[in-house]
Protein backbone atom coordinates (compact mmCIF):
# COMPACT_ATOMS: atom_id res chain seq x y z
CA UNK A 1 0.00 0.00 0.00
CA UNK A 2 1.06 2.94 -0.89
CA UNK A 3 0.22 7.21 0.01
CA UNK A 4 -2.28 6.87 -2.80
CA UNK A 5 -3.91 4.18 -1.40
CA UNK A 6 -4.07 5.79 1.77
CA UNK A 7 -5.58 9.56 0.29
CA UNK A 8 -8.33 7.32 -1.18
CA UNK A 9 -8.91 6.03 2.16
CA UNK A 10 -8.99 8.84 4.28
CA UNK A 11 -10.97 11.06 1.32
CA UNK A 12 -14.03 10.97 3.45
CA UNK A 13 -15.74 13.30 5.77
CA UNK A 14 -15.61 11.20 8.43
CA UNK A 15 -12.34 9.94 10.68
CA UNK A 16 -11.41 6.73 9.60
CA UNK A 17 -9.71 5.86 12.95
CA UNK A 18 -12.12 8.18 15.15
CA UNK A 19 -11.27 11.31 16.50
CA UNK A 20 -10.16 9.52 20.04
CA UNK A 21 -7.25 8.94 21.57
CA UNK A 22 -5.43 5.37 21.62
CA UNK A 23 -5.73 4.39 25.32
CA UNK A 24 -2.75 2.97 25.48
CA UNK A 25 -1.07 6.16 23.78
CA UNK A 26 -2.58 7.88 26.65
CA UNK A 27 -1.94 5.64 29.53
CA UNK A 28 1.93 5.69 28.90
CA UNK A 29 1.98 9.52 27.88
CA UNK A 30 -0.23 11.11 29.94
CA UNK A 31 2.03 10.94 32.98
CA UNK A 32 5.44 12.57 30.91
CA UNK A 33 5.92 16.27 31.09
CA UNK A 34 4.98 17.75 27.77
CA UNK A 35 7.73 19.03 25.39
CA UNK A 36 8.35 18.42 21.70
CA UNK A 37 7.01 15.39 19.95
CA UNK A 38 6.49 13.58 16.54
CA UNK A 39 3.81 11.37 15.70
CA UNK A 40 5.04 8.81 13.19
CA UNK A 41 2.34 7.80 10.71
CA UNK A 42 0.18 9.71 12.65
CA UNK A 43 -2.84 9.55 10.14
CA UNK A 44 -5.89 11.86 10.77
CA UNK A 45 -3.99 12.90 13.96
CA UNK A 46 -5.91 11.39 16.38
CA UNK A 47 -3.11 11.20 18.70
CA UNK A 48 -1.37 14.11 17.82
CA UNK A 49 -4.25 16.32 18.71
CA UNK A 50 -4.63 14.69 22.16
CA UNK A 51 -0.54 15.28 22.77
CA UNK A 52 -1.11 19.04 21.72
CA UNK A 53 -4.14 19.17 23.93
CA UNK A 54 -1.93 17.89 26.80
CA UNK A 55 0.67 20.70 25.88
CA UNK A 56 2.88 18.92 23.86
CA UNK A 57 4.24 20.61 20.42
CA UNK A 58 3.65 17.76 17.95
CA UNK A 59 4.80 17.00 14.61
CA UNK A 60 2.50 14.40 12.76
CA UNK A 61 4.54 12.53 10.02
CA UNK A 62 2.58 10.89 7.50
CA UNK A 63 2.53 10.48 3.84
CA UNK A 64 -1.24 11.35 2.99
CA UNK A 65 -1.50 14.73 2.58
CA UNK A 66 -4.96 13.64 2.60
CA UNK A 67 -4.95 12.58 6.62
CA UNK A 68 -2.85 15.67 7.18
CA UNK A 69 -5.32 17.80 5.91
CA UNK A 70 -7.84 16.59 8.41
CA UNK A 71 -5.44 16.60 10.90
CA UNK A 72 -4.81 20.35 11.03
CA UNK A 73 -8.59 20.25 10.71
CA UNK A 74 -9.16 18.73 13.90
CA UNK A 75 -6.33 20.34 15.50
CA UNK A 76 -7.84 23.76 14.48
CA UNK A 77 -11.48 22.71 14.97
CA UNK A 78 -10.01 21.50 19.02
CA UNK A 79 -7.92 24.99 19.03
CA UNK A 80 -4.78 23.98 19.30
CA UNK A 81 -3.41 24.29 15.65
CA UNK A 82 -0.42 26.41 17.13
CA UNK A 83 0.46 22.45 18.69
CA UNK A 84 0.71 20.86 15.77
CA UNK A 85 2.63 20.83 12.43
CA UNK A 86 2.50 18.31 9.85
CA UNK A 87 5.41 16.83 7.67
CA UNK A 88 4.43 14.85 4.28
CA UNK A 89 7.34 12.11 4.63
CA UNK A 90 7.36 8.38 4.93
CA UNK A 91 8.14 6.77 7.97
CA UNK A 92 10.92 5.12 6.29
CA UNK A 93 12.72 8.36 5.42
CA UNK A 94 11.01 10.94 6.83
CA UNK A 95 13.27 14.05 7.76
CA UNK A 96 11.72 15.94 11.01
CA UNK A 97 11.27 19.48 11.12
CA UNK A 98 12.26 19.94 14.66
CA UNK A 99 15.05 16.79 15.67
CA UNK A 100 15.82 15.44 18.45
CA UNK A 101 12.36 15.43 20.22
CA UNK A 102 11.07 14.76 23.90
CA UNK A 103 8.72 11.77 22.40
CA UNK A 104 8.20 9.60 19.44
CA UNK A 105 5.03 8.05 19.02
CA UNK A 106 4.41 4.78 16.76
CA UNK A 107 1.01 3.71 16.56
CA UNK A 108 -0.30 0.83 14.36
CA UNK A 109 2.16 1.14 12.00
CA UNK A 110 1.50 -2.35 10.24
CA UNK A 111 4.10 -2.77 8.36
CA UNK A 112 6.63 -5.44 6.71
CA UNK A 113 9.31 -5.95 9.61
CA UNK A 114 12.26 -4.87 7.54
CA UNK A 115 10.46 -1.92 7.21
CA UNK A 116 8.58 -1.42 11.09
CA UNK A 117 12.62 -2.08 12.18
CA UNK A 118 14.03 0.72 9.85
CA UNK A 119 11.22 3.05 11.08
CA UNK A 120 11.32 2.82 14.66
CA UNK A 121 16.03 2.77 14.21
CA UNK A 122 14.55 6.30 12.24
CA UNK A 123 12.31 7.62 15.26
CA UNK A 124 14.34 5.96 18.06
CA UNK A 125 17.24 8.54 16.56
CA UNK A 126 15.54 11.67 16.61
CA UNK A 127 14.37 11.17 20.20
CA UNK A 128 16.98 13.27 22.76
CA UNK A 129 18.31 11.72 25.64
CA UNK A 130 16.03 10.94 28.29
CA UNK A 131 13.37 11.45 25.79
CA UNK A 132 10.97 8.46 25.19
CA UNK A 133 9.68 6.19 22.38
CA UNK A 134 6.16 4.79 22.82
CA UNK A 135 4.68 2.34 20.26
CA UNK A 136 1.57 0.45 20.07
CA UNK A 137 0.70 -2.52 17.28
CA UNK A 138 -2.03 -5.08 16.51
CA UNK A 139 0.27 -8.07 18.24
CA UNK A 140 0.90 -11.40 16.31
CA UNK A 141 -0.27 -13.12 18.77
CA UNK A 142 -3.84 -12.19 17.25
CA UNK A 143 -3.45 -14.81 14.48
CA UNK A 144 -4.00 -17.92 17.45
CA UNK A 145 -5.82 -15.66 19.99
CA UNK A 146 -7.78 -12.40 19.40
CA UNK A 147 -9.03 -10.30 16.38
CA UNK A 148 -7.29 -7.47 16.06
CA UNK A 149 -5.40 -6.20 13.19
CA UNK A 150 -4.52 -8.02 9.44
CA UNK A 151 -3.94 -11.42 9.58
CA UNK A 152 -0.88 -11.79 7.94
CA UNK A 153 2.10 -12.54 9.79
CA UNK A 154 4.73 -9.97 8.28
CA UNK A 155 2.68 -7.01 9.70
CA UNK A 156 2.22 -8.12 12.96
CA UNK A 157 4.77 -7.63 15.48
CA UNK A 158 5.37 -9.41 18.83
CA UNK A 159 7.27 -8.16 21.74
CA UNK A 160 10.39 -9.97 21.20
CA UNK A 161 10.70 -8.67 17.68
CA UNK A 162 10.17 -5.04 18.98
CA UNK A 163 13.03 -5.43 21.88
CA UNK A 164 15.04 -6.53 19.06
CA UNK A 165 14.70 -3.63 16.51
CA UNK A 166 15.40 -1.12 19.42
CA UNK A 167 18.80 -2.90 20.13
CA UNK A 168 21.64 -0.80 19.13
CA UNK A 169 19.34 2.44 20.28
CA UNK A 170 20.82 3.21 23.86
CA UNK A 171 17.51 2.78 25.34
CA UNK A 172 16.33 1.36 28.23
CA UNK A 173 13.05 -0.56 27.57
CA UNK A 174 10.63 0.42 30.50
CA UNK A 175 7.84 -2.18 29.15
CA UNK A 176 7.55 -4.17 26.27
CA UNK A 177 4.70 -6.86 26.01
CA UNK A 178 1.15 -7.76 24.62
CA UNK A 179 -1.14 -6.33 26.62
CA UNK A 180 -5.37 -6.95 26.72
CA UNK A 181 -7.65 -4.48 24.10
CA UNK A 182 -10.51 -4.82 22.18
CA UNK A 183 -12.10 -4.07 18.79
CA UNK A 184 -15.44 -3.05 17.39
CA UNK A 185 -16.83 -5.80 14.99
CA UNK A 186 -19.85 -6.28 13.39
CA UNK A 187 -20.54 -9.12 16.11
CA UNK A 188 -19.52 -6.66 18.97
CA UNK A 189 -16.36 -6.08 21.17
CA UNK A 190 -14.15 -8.35 21.11
CA UNK A 191 -10.92 -9.44 22.77
CA UNK A 192 -7.88 -8.19 20.91
CA UNK A 193 -4.10 -8.83 21.56
CA UNK A 194 -2.11 -5.45 21.66
CA UNK A 195 1.52 -5.07 21.62
CA UNK A 196 3.19 -2.23 23.23
CA UNK A 197 6.53 -0.99 23.45
CA UNK A 198 7.74 2.41 25.74
CA UNK A 199 11.48 2.81 26.32
CA UNK A 200 13.31 5.29 27.89
CA UNK A 201 17.06 6.88 25.62
CA UNK A 202 19.68 6.98 28.00
CA UNK A 203 21.99 9.49 28.56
Amino acid sequence: MDAKYWDTKYETPDYVYTKLVNRFVKEYCEPLTPGTAMDVAGGEGRNTVWLAQQGWRVENIDFSQTALNKCLAFAEEEGVQGFVDTNCASALEFEPNETPVDLAVIAYLQINQADLKTAIKRAASNVKPGGHLMGVWHSRDNLEHSFGGPRDPEVLPNPELLSEYLEGEEFEIIDCRNRDGQIQTREGLKPSVTAVLFARKLG
